[in-house]
């Protein structure tokens, strides 16, 4: 029977064992996937995969077993590759079958070439996703996957494989590896053309010999730097091309994928891709050359991972459950609901000393952070909470602050610094690069569930150019119909999003929001930083993991009201219309009805009662004093 070290480390031989069985029986690659899928239900066998996310390219032995957590960022024109194919020896005329599924280049012996002509070649097609790291991903779901996977997962740099330099970050990867012509400066004199022929036969000795050197040559004739195309700026980590052979159309463009696949850094893929572009007539096919340099970059900065299996992801907590209907996963959120109110009245407290003493603003923040789209009724999102969080200090290190309390909280954030400069200088809407075939990247392409901190604070005068409005044009449109339309050239094409948006602003927002929360400090620390940071050390981290826990739980419970209870509200906002026609809208109903929905929901309750129902409506009566009194003060409101 094979071994750990046969699926995880040489997952090829596993395949062809499978293989070898069951040609020509169609049903093989049904047969792999159950394999695999069977591994890793075993005792926490996900665990002693390696991951991407958290090891070097050069530190994974290729061809091995790899999962990776990403983001669709962009998917490539399906191809077609030989899943099956005979090679056929011209000496003594013996044919064997192959599979070239999970491969990048079909293989062969020494003595062996393809017979493209042979009845029993069978060709197959497969999608390509280019995937990104999750944007935004929280530092601390890096650090507990890591050291959920590191300890069991043993991870060596390969012995077929070695680099000679050591723990290399990534950015130190791509500052060698950026240019695919580095690469061909060191095949191009030594490479025999025995070695590769146009059937693509490769033999496998010389490729790993010559990639333990492929790092280190450097060709004066560099091509421009390839872009990662990550959606925010300072991301690290890898891109991957992911090829898909099942259910492809279960998947579309920004969902969080788990994959398990076969990890591809063959170099040859470098040198057959450089050979093609040197070929082409610069004249005639610069579009040809850089799409070919897009979607085929050097394997070792953009490796290829060929799946076996692939889910997308609920969420990415690492302290939940991967799917919280299994009966182990109902057992947890069982245990954690027990005790859900300390946690509740200790994270409130928290955030109460965060906002400088202000409970109300941080029963509001509880809100926010656990509100979600549930549904979309005709193009209304339904769910969405967006909270404009007034009277933030000015040109102050507050919001920073307070993003930094947010990240400590949340899976994936980012923070937009709102200035002049950023709104007109960055490309905040993916757009379609006909020329290269891609889509290019652009801030507000995000995974689900990203906490988006808008800093309205940072806000001077000065005026919007162009790509300025668009900009405010699309963050707009992003906080009241939770969509952004990328820019293909001729036509908008919308991609609906669920992204927690919270406004920091002096005074009332420029931007739209669905609830107003004017800030009152209680307390003004002479030292904010000092202040934030012993308040972050102060609290216990397998309490801030329950914190994290109570978060991403909530925004994933149903939750539903009873038709007594609905008679019950409308009764009552008939009779608060009587007593005060003017300042009771339907808007008022509805926000009072998203306060009650997340108020019930972060106490453990997924049905609405009337105490709830209640709560609500004094939470809301105390928002509105405020801003009243605030709009008293100033004379204008806020």
């Amino acid at each position: 029977m094979p071994c750990v070290a046969d699926w995880l480390n040489n997952p090829f031989s596993i395949v062809q064992g499978i293989f070898a069985q069951n040609v020509p029986n169609s049903d093989w690659e049904k047969k792999v996937t159950d394999y695999f899928k069977e591994k890793l239900k075993e005792n926490n066998a996900t665990n002693w995969v390696p991951s991407l996310n958290d090891v070097p390219v050069h530190y994974l032995k290729p061809n091995s077993l790899v999962k990776f957590r990403c983001m669709v960022q962009d998917m490539f024109d399906p191809e077609f590759y030989m899943g099956v194919y005979e090679t056929v020896d011209p000496n003594t005329n013996t044919r064997v079958l192959h599979f070239g599924k999970y491969r990048d280049v079909a293989e062969c012996g020494p003595q062996q070439e393809i017979d493209l002509n042979s009845s029993q070649t069978v060709t197959s097609e497969r999608q390509t996703f280019y995937c990104v790291p999750v944007p935004g991903e929280s530092a601390w779901v890096k650090e507990i996957s890591f050291l959920t996977g590191a300890s069991q997962a043993r991870v060596s740099p390969s012995t077929s494989y070695t680099p000679s330099r050591h723990k290399r970050s990534y950015e130190e990867d791509e500052d060698m590896d950026l240019h695919p012509s580095k690469q061909k400066e060191q095949h191009i004199g030594n490479y025999p053309s025995s070695g590769s022929n146009i059937h693509g036969c490769v033999e496998p000795k010389r490729l790993e010999t010559e990639a333990s050197a492929g790092h280190h040559l450097i060709s004066p004739n560099c091509s421009p730097p390839l872009d990662l195309n990550f959606p925010l700026p300072g991301e690290k980590g890898p891109a991957c091309l992911v090829k898909v052979y099942e259910s492809w159309e279960n998947f579309k463009v920004n969902d969080v994928l788990e994959v398990y696949g076969i990890l591809s850094v063959d170099p040859v893929l470098s040198i057959m891709n450089n050979e093609e572009s040197l070929a082409l007539d610069p004249m005639e096919c610069m579009d040809t050359a850089e799409e070919q340099r897009v979607h085929s970059p050097p394997a070792s900065l953009v490796p290829r991972i060929h799946v076996i299996l692939a889910q997308k992801l609920q969420h990415i907590n690492p302290l939940l459950p991967a799917c919280l209907n299994e009966e182990e996963s109902k057992t947890f959120v069982s245990n954690f609901m027990s005790e859900l109110s300390p946690v509740r009245a200790e994270l409130l407290g928290f955030l109460t000393h965060a906002l400088l003493g202000d409970s109300l603003a941080a029963e509001y923040l509880i809100l926010h952070l656990i509100s979600t789209v549930y549904a979309r009724r005709d193009v209304l999102p339904l769910g969405k909470f967006t909270v404009n969080l007034s009277g933030c200090p000015r040109n102050s290190i507050f919001t920073e602050h307070i993003y930094r309390i947010i990240q400590q909280l949340v899976p994936a954030s980012y923070r937009l610094q709102m200035t002049i400069e950023n709104m007109n200088q960055s490309r905040f809407i993916p757009h379609k690069d006909y020329t290269a075939n891609r889509l290019v990247s652009g801030v507000l392409q995000l995974a689900s569930n990203t906490s988006l901190v808008v800093d309205e604070t940072q806000l001077e005068q000065g005026q919007l150019d162009t790509t300025g409005v668009h900009n405010v044009t699309a963050l707009g449109n992003l906080i009241t119909w939770q969509k952004v339309d990328y820019d293909f050239n001729y036509h908008q094409m919308e991609f609906p999003c669920n992204i927690n948006v919270l406004i920091t602003s002096e005074g009332r927002s420029l931007l739209p929001s669905d609830c107003q929360v004017h800030l009152q400090p209680q307390i003004i620390p002479p030292n904010m930083e000092e202040y934030i940071n012993s308040l972050l050390t102060a609290v216990l981290p397998s309490v801030l993991n329950k914190f994290r826990i109570y978060l991403s739980l909530l925004r994933l419970l149903d939750y539903s009201i009873s038709d007594e209870v609905t008679k019950a509200v409308e009764e009552d906002f008939v009779e608060m219309r009587k007593n005060d026609p003017e300042s009771i809208t339907a808007d008022d109903l509805h926000r009072t009805l998203l306060v009650a929905r997340f108020l019930s929901l972060s106490a453990g309750q997924t049905t609405l009662s009337r105490e709830r129902w209640l709560r609500a409506k004094q939470l809301e009566g105390l928002r509105k004093a405020r801003l009243q009194q605030q709009k008293c003060v100033n004379g204008n409101e806020l």
